[in-house]
């Protein structure tokens, strides 16, 4: 019973790859990291919706089959089947989740910062609770304004942190991607476009983080606790049982936001 419990407190992240790659790749590059890392988290690495429609730049490193989430013209301006890959994705999370928070490398990122600021909009997942975190790894913003318009029209109100490699040709944009967050943290690392391997300097920095976004979910937590323990009394009498059971209600609305905190994340192996 106490290993559900702990389960259950683990933040679920749904984690999406690089373009013609695939989601046992993106796990692959993750591993490289202290697994200390994720002890409070638990993956979801899905494949892309396309099966690679060209070469993959992983092709001799690791096995096919590689796949591609959408396709777009070299400006990056022009996306072919992005509502489709959207739709995918938001009935997936719909289906598998909840989820509380994404990671994503390249094509992943750039996707996964663009449905948390879809979804802050009401344009996706109305019906799901809203994600809290986002693991961005050489992502970028996409370039078309009515995708901007609406995307990033606001900052968007998600912990987030920015992996942005020196030596990344998507250095610039990433850094442009990390200003569409409220107060992003951003680790730079002297790589290029790869998930890094982090120094003892940046191992800390994400754990801390990590570690603040626990601290955040539990005060929330005492907070709700003391709401649902609290014997309502009104002129020295308890109110009517239906206003009780309201107030449990609207306190159970806030209890999801809870279960999205809870920060935690876990590789299989």
């Amino acid at each position: 019973m106490e290993g559900q419990t702990e389960e259950k407190k683990k933040m679920k992240i749904l984690c999406l790859h690089g373009f013609r790659t695939s989601g046992s790749f993106l796990q692959k590059q993750i591993s490289k990291w202290d697994p200390s890392i994720f002890s409070h988290f638990h993956l979801d690495f899905p494949d892309g919706i396309f099966p690679a429609g060209g070469k993959s730049e992983i092709e001799g490193i690791f096995p096919p089959p590689y796949f591609e989430w959408f396709q777009f013209d070299k400006d990056f301006t022009e996306y072919t089947n992005l509502e489709e890959c959207i739709s995918y994705l938001c009935e997936y999370i719909t289906n598998k989740g909840p989820f509380d928070g994404l990671l994503g490398f390249s094509q992943g990122a750039t996707l996964s910062a663009l449905l948390l600021g879809y979804q802050a909009q009401g344009k996706v997942l109305k019906e799901h609770p809203p994600m809290k975190v986002l693991v961005s790894i050489s992502g970028s913003k996409f370039r078309d304004p009515k995708i901007c318009e609406v995307a990033y029209k606001d900052k968007i109100k998600v912990k987030s942190v920015h992996f942005i490699g020196a030596k990344d040709w998507l250095k610039l944009p990433s850094e442009e991607l990390a200003t569409a967050f409220e107060n992003p943290l951003i680790i730079n690392h002297p790589q290029g476009h790869t998930v890094p391997r982090l120094d003892e300097k940046a191992t800390e920095q994400i754990k801390s983080w990590i570690l603040q976004c626990n601290n955040n979910s539990l005060t929330v937590e005492a907070d709700i606790n003391k709401k649902l323990d609290q014997v309502v009394v009104e002129n020295g009498e308890t109110k009517k049982e239906e206003d009780h059971h309201q107030n449990n209600k609207e306190a159970a609305v806030d209890v999801d936001c809870i279960i999205i905190n809870n920060i935690q994340v876990e590789i299989s192996e």
